[in-house]
């Protein structure tokens, strides 16, 4: 008598077996960022998009992923387009997956982004909070020629 041939009903095992990694790191940075540059917080995030304040911390600390959904709702509430959160990725990152296929360069090394820094977010607020667009000016002038002097 034969056999009846049965399919598998296992799910493939995943990659990172759902732990978070560097790359949703550097997405919840993104979130924290734009959320703090819109003098967000965490707390209006969260019930904008029905979440804990405690979740919002969680998805900027890289702790937890953010699933693809709740991704395309965070760029709504936040008025970003989704590719938003993967701009300024460290080449090394955005590269990680494909080192099996031979397109990653390992000798890219990370460097922290300014961009992410509590004290850019801050800069920024108080830049625009100048009202006169002159005095605007004069500051970000001032800001490169600080800059290039260095």
């Amino acid at each position: 008598m034969a056999k009846a041939v049965t399919k598998s009903t296992r799910r493939p095992p995943r990659a990172t077996k759902g732990r978070s990694n560097a790359i949703d790191a550097h997405v919840g940075s993104r979130v924290r960022q734009r959320r703090m540059l819109l003098g967000m917080s965490q707390e209006k995030l969260g019930k904008a998009v029905g979440l804990t304040f405690q979740q919002i911390q969680k998805y900027e600390r890289g702790i937890n992923r953010i699933g693809a959904s709740r991704l395309f709702t965070l760029s709504k509430v936040l008025s970003v387009p989704i590719a938003f959160f993967f701009e300024e990725m460290p080449r090394a990152l955005a590269t990680a997956g494909a080192k099996a296929r031979g397109f990653a360069d390992a000798s890219v090394k990370f460097e922290a982004d300014p961009m992410a820094s509590r004290e850019t977010a801050e800069m920024i607020r108080a830049y625009y909070r100048i009202n006169d667009p002159k005095q605007r000016r004069r500051v970000l002038e001032l800001l490169r020629s600080m800059a290039d002097g260095a």
